[in-house]
């Protein structure tokens, strides 16, 4: 969006070469060398800049992409290939919420920060026998939660697709301090998570810098400590869910996609996204995502009247169970 073909200084202050030296090591860190952030040259205040991107990709002599990413970069990678451009998309989103493929880059290094994360802060709650509400991200999608709730076994999670209603959970909370033995309880929540009867449910959908009354985590603190007069500890993890290195999981699942993706250009394959599907390695036509919009399994993988997983079934699921 910043490069104009006809000015040198600005292709060269905004593209790089990815040579051997400069891509050398990076599967070693979390993070983007290129800087990088979301951005939909459809929707631009100066209106739709897609003829703008396709004039700078041919005076650059780009004749193909691989694009990574989320929602957004992999609905415009979808709308570049409409326009007979050459992509392959991967999808990238620690939220897993990518319709067509089970696994998404990150989504395993945010389980493994997120799970760590939880235990560790059971330390403090524990001591002050307080009840813990951590608050993770996913707008959308509650996946990322529900398993990190799973796996670190906390008492109730509190997902993007189900609101929660006071009058239930904080008993539930209540009930679970009191039988812990240790008196404290654990709640994780999804930063996309409604709460019934808020009125600053409709900051939800807003980053952390622009909500005005503070994350679902600190709404949902705040009404259990007026209901019951117990102290809680709040934790809004956020970007420390996706910080520093990969984890193996993501590694081997980052090199699979980047190198399936080089072979299907090598043969002269385009319009394609990457995905892992019931543990292989696949693709499919790159609008698959814009045929719905994936979230949890409620019926088969979250009880809504408990608050947390529900797994009635192993055999035949996936491993990330979405």
């Amino acid at each position: 969006m910043r490069i104009d073909p006809d000015d040198p200084e600005t292709v060269a202050a905004q593209s790089w070469t990815l040579d051997r030296a400069r891509v050398r090591g990076i599967d070693r860190s979390g993070g983007t060398i290129l800087h990088t952030s979301r951005t939909d040259p459809r929707t631009q205040a100066e209106g739709d800049r897609t003829d703008h991107v396709l004039q700078v990709l041919d005076r650059l002599g780009i004749d193909a992409m691989i694009t990574l990413g989320g929602d957004g970069t992999l609905r415009f990678s979808a709308h570049l290939s409409e326009r007979g451009f050459k992509v392959i998309s991967i999808p990238k989103t620690m939220d897993n919420d990518v319709h067509g493929t089970d696994y998404c880059i990150g989504f395993s290094t945010a389980i493994t920060r997120s799970v760590a994360a939880i235990n560790a802060l059971r330390t403090t709650t524990a001591s002050h026998e307080r009840i813990g509400v951590i608050e993770l991200f996913g707008r959308r999608s509650g996946e990322t939660a529900l398993l990190s709730g799973f796996l670190a076994q906390v008492a109730r999670t509190v997902i993007a697709e189900v609101p929660a209603d006071p009058d239930i959970l904080i008993p539930l909370l209540v009930e679970d301090r009191d039988h812990s033995g240790e008196h404290y309880a654990m709640c994780v929540v999804s930063e996309g998570a409604s709460i019934l009867g808020s009125e600053a449910n409709g900051e939800m959908g807003k980053s952390a810098t622009q909500r005005a009354e503070g994350g679902v985590g600190q709404q949902l603190a705040r009404i259990v400590e007026a209901r019951t007069g117990i102290g809680t500890v709040v934790q809004e993890l956020a970007y420390l869910m996706r910080a520093g290195e990969p984890d193996a999981m993501d590694r081997m699942a980052g090199f699979a996609f980047g190198g399936l993706a080089v072979q299907l250009l090598r043969d002269g394959k385009a319009g394609r996204m990457v995905a892992l599907t019931d543990g292989n390695y696949c693709h499919v036509p790159i609008g698959t995502l814009l045929e719905q919009q994936k979230s949890v399994d409620i019926a088969n993988l979250y009880d809504s009247k408990a608050y947390r997983a529900k797994l009635m079934r192993i055999e035949g699921m996936p491993m990330f169970l979405c």
